[in-house]
C-alpha cells in the first residue's frame, strides 16, 4: 500500500498516534501560528487546522496548513461545508494538494448562529459524508463531481469526526460507517470523558467493520476546573462529562483543579490503550501547549519519528 501522508504512515504502523489541534489565531501574524505550531509538533504526529471552528472566522485553515508544511509540521487541513458549495470545496481541494497538502479532515460545521456573525448565511451545499464522497472521487477517479476529468489526480488522506457520546447513541458507530464507506481513512471524536461509553462505540464499529475498524483517534480534553467540565456538560452538544469527574474535582481548591484534570486525561488515555480500534489520540486543549506536553511525555508517548 502506498502511503499518501506521514499521517498515513504513522497509522498503519500501529503506532500509538497523537495529534492535536492548533489554536488558529485571530489575526494575519504568521509568528504566532508558527510558535504555537512549534510548542507543540514535538509532541504530535500532526496537527489539525480549524476551518472557522465555532462559525467564527479565524486565519484560514488552507494557509495554515502551508505554513506548518513550510516548518516541517504534518498538517491536518479542515473543511467545513458550512461556508463552501461544492465548487469552491473542489477548488480548494486542489490547490490544498499542489501545497503539499495530504491529510484532509471534513466536517459538515457548526450552524453560523453559534458564532460571531449570526447574520452570515450558511451554504451546506454539501454535508460530511457527500463531501467525502466527493474528494474521494477526486482522488481515486481523478474526476469532479460533475464528471469532468483532473489530470493528474490528486493523492489525498481523509479524515472525518465521529462522535460516540451524542445520543442516538447506538446510530453513532453507523453514521461512522458511512463516513468510512463515503472515503473516510481515519476518524477522530469530540472530547472522551466517558471510558464505557468509548467501550461500546468501538465494539459496535469493529463488529460492523468485519473486525477492522478504521482507526479512530479519541478526542481528549484536559480539564482546567470544575467549572469548565460543568460548562462543556452543559453547552456542547455531544460531550457527556460524568457526575463523578465533577465531584473528583471540586474536592480540590480551584488553584489545583488544572492539574486534576491533567491527570484525569492521563489515566484517560491509559484506559484507552486497551480498547480495540483506538489507535491514538486528538489533544484539543484550547491556548494550553503546556498541557499537551505534560499529557505526552507522562503518559510515555514520545513524538514518532519521521517514518521512512
Amino acid at each position: 500500500m502506498n502511503m499518501i501522508s506521514q499521517l498515513h504512515k504513522t497509522l498503519d504502523s500501529g503506532t500509538f498516534t497523537v495529534t492535536a489541534e492548533l489554536t488558529l489565531p485571530d489575526s494575519s501574524e504568521k509568528d504566532e501560528l508558527v510558535n504555537t505550531a512549534l510548542k507543540l509538533s514535538p509532541y504530535c504526529d500532526a496537527l489539525n487546522v480549524t476551518d472557522a471552528t465555532s462559525a467564527i472566522p479565524h486565519f484560514s485553515s488552507l494557509a495554515a496548513a502551508a505554513i506548518l508544511l513550510d516548518n516541517d509540521i504534518e498538517p491536518v487541513m479542515q473543511i467545513s461545508a458550512r461556508d463552501r458549495n461544492r465548487i469552491a470545496i473542489q477548488g480548494d481541494v486542489l490547490g490544498a494538494h499542489s501545497l503539499g497538502i495530504r491529510n484532509i479532515f471534513c466536517i459538515t460545521g457548526d450552524a453560523v448562529i453559534a458564532g460571531d456573525h449570526p447574520d452570515a448565511k450558511p451554504v451546506f451545499d454539501l454535508d460530511s459524508i457527500s463531501m467525502l464522497a466527493a474528494i474521494n472521487k477526486m482522488a481515486k477517479s481523478g474526476s469532479f463531481m460533475s464528471g469532468r476529468k483532473i489530470t493528474p489526480k490528486p493523492t489525498l488522506f481523509l479524515g472525518a469526526a465521529a462522535n460516540p457520546f451524542a445520543p442516538p447513541h447506538d446510530y453513532r458507530p453507523h453514521r461512522t460507517v458511512k463516513k468510512w464507506k463515503a472515503g473516510a481513512s481515519f476518524f477522530q471524536t469530540q472530547f472522551c470523558f466517558d471510558i464505557k461509553a468509548m467501550e461500546r462505540f468501538s465494539e459496535k464499529l469493529v463488529e460492523l467493520s468485519d473486525g477492522k475498524p478504521p482507526p479512530v483517534l479519541v478526542g481528549l480534553g484536559p480539564l482546567k476546573s470544575s467549572r469548565m467540565a460543568k460548562w462543556l456538560r452543559d453547552n456542547i452538544a455531544g460531550v457527556s462529562v460524568p457526575d463523578q469527574i465533577i465531584e473528583r474535582m471540586d474536592k480540590y481548591p480551584r488553584k489545583e483543579q488544572a492539574q486534576v484534570g491533567l491527570e484525569i486525561s492521563k489515566e484517560t488515555i491509559n484506559d484507552l490503550k486497551s480498547i480495540q480500534g483506538v489507535a491514538g489520540i486528538h489533544i484539543m486543549a484550547f491556548k494550553w501547549e503546556e498541557a499537551v506536553k505534560e499529557i505526552v511525555e507522562d503518559s510515555g508517548l514520545a513524538k514518532h519519528k519521521r517514518l521512512p
